[in-house]
């Protein structure tokens, strides 16, 4: 049977990022985010739900986030969920997390948590735009992606939707 494991989130960090180091000199970034949802009740007004997740980072990519984030920075992390189980005075214990495999520093510079690159791994000069938030060109193509591109809902032919064009000549 085939799984999928795949988890995004986009919160805030509610404490300062512990980065620590492996005997094998890997960085190893762990902290928690908050995620608000806002939903309407079943008398009409709007809720705010908070749910919280730890979440881990390694590598290049928990060295960049503990270097510019810091409690309250806005954050969106992609990665997948690992349950932990250990034992403690005889009683199985467990808990969820997610594995960062990528992330991105939401916000600019002068808001709350830096701005800055976006880590994930990859090479500054590989990141689309390595800034804070995505610049507006990236935002609508990554928005916008499932929607045709203004030239490909032009009419082009005698189909329906298709004006002559008045030509003064």
């Amino acid at each position: 049977m085939a799984s999928f494991n795949r988890v995004m989130l986009m919160g805030n960090l509610t404490r300062d990022i512990e980065l620590r180091y492996l005997p094998s000199g890997m960085a190893v970034a762990e902290f928690s985010i908050a995620v608000n949802e806002k939903r309407k009740a079943s008398d009409g007004q709007w809720v705010e739900d908070v749910s919280f997740f730890e979440i881990t980072l390694f590598g290049r990519t928990a060295e960049v986030a503990s270097e510019y984030l810091s409690k309250g920075s806005p954050i969106f992390v992609e990665g997948r969920l690992k349950q932990d189980t250990w034992e403690k005075d005889g009683q199985k214990r467990s808990k969820v997390k997610v594995i960062g495999e990528r992330m991105q520093m939401i916000g600019g510079r002068g808001e709350s948590g830096g701005g800055g690159g976006g880590g994930g791994g990859r090479p500054a000069a590989s990141r689309p735009n390595s800034g804070g938030a995505p610049a507006e060109s990236q935002r609508s193509n990554y928005v916008n992606s499932n929607t045709p591109s203004s030239h490909d809902s032009q009419p082009t032919g005698d189909g329906p939707g298709y004006d002559e064009p008045d030509i003064p000549f």
